[in-house]
């Protein structure tokens, strides 16, 4: 059950929360942000290079559009963000959403809608919930009353919507039309796998298989169509938070991890704790489709 591939430091980002790592096809680099110091990273692994803009507050997400842009989740809404001029704006808000919540992880489906949730920022309040964004249309979907949404994530026909509770260590999932989405179900309960951890970012694999970060648990993990684990890799963080698959062939998995919860004994056990990880994955991913603005 635990795969044990060459896992290595790719980039030393520092991460408080690194999160939302995702691979633009078009571009061949790797987006992922910084949430507490504000922060979308680019990463080149072809050549390293890397940058950081600063974005106008906690930043969750940022995914690659039909029109060259990036459309990011922040705390206060929905933002644009051009690479060429290295500009955010401010693009709409989420209706009926908390000034305490924020944006945290997200996804897109096969006919370019982005799926994403909420939760409370001081991670108390069961006030977060989904959406989905529909070229411009905000509306909730899916699960409410979560205190820490992660996900959603899409299998790759578009059948299946993945959520995450991660506070209650719970995956659920639901059929998905492009018509719209059913009711959540639970899929896994990652506390009887890995006591000690909490479910964080998922994506699925071109195998239909369901991977996902493990936070406090120093793993991303693989779980069966039918919710049963069946991998696990290690990976040199206590904090993982997040997986995509990346590279030509989509076989490079990229991890993003934190630090923020982190203790000075902590950070001399896991040194790399904050960076960006890779490693050959044993199965590839699938192209993620651009978001559609309009």
């Amino acid at each position: 059950m635990a795969v044990m591939p060459d896992v290595k430091r790719v980039f030393d980002a520092e991460a408080k929360l690194g999160e939302g790592v995702l691979w633009d096809a078009r571009r061949q680099v790797v987006w992922f942000v910084d949430i507490k110091r504000h922060l979308l990273w680019h990463f080149d692994p072809a050549t390293g290079s890397n940058s950081a803009a600063e974005a106008p507050g906690q930043i969750g997400w940022a995914i690659p559009t039909t029109d060259d842009l990036l459309l990011c989740g922040l705390q206060d809404g929905l933002y644009t963000f051009d690479p060429a001029s290295q500009r955010f704006e401010h693009l709409r808000d989420v209706p009926g959403e908390s000034a305490t919540n924020r944006l945290n992880d997200a996804c897109t489906d096969p006919w370019g809608r982005v799926w994403f949730g909420t939760m409370d920022d001081g991670e108390d309040s069961a006030s977060g919930r989904f959406y989905v964004f529909d070229r411009g249309d905000v509306r909730p979907a899916g699960p409410s009353g979560i205190t820490i949404t992660n996900g959603p994530a899409v299998s790759a026909q578009g059948d299946r919507i993945y959520f995450t509770d991660t506070a209650n260590k719970r995956i659920m999932v639901a059929d998905l039309t492009q018509e719209g989405v059913g009711e959540a179900r639970p899929f896994a309960n990652t506390g009887e796998d890995f006591p000690d951890a909490f479910p964080d970012g998922p994506v699925v694999d071109a195998e239909d298989h369901l991977w996902t970060a493990l936070y406090w648990g120093e793993h991303v993990a693989r779980y069966s169509p039918d919710g049963k684990l069946v991998a696990k890799i290690a990976i040199p963080a206590r904090d993982v938070t997040k997986m995509a698959f990346g590279g030509a062939e989509l076989d490079t998995a990229y991890v993003t991890t934190a630090t923020k919860n982190m203790e000075d004994a902590d950070m001399k056990a896991f040194p790399e704790a904050g960076g960006l990880f890779a490693f050959d994955a044993p199965v590839k991913g699938f192209a993620q489709t651009p978001a559609k603005l309009s």
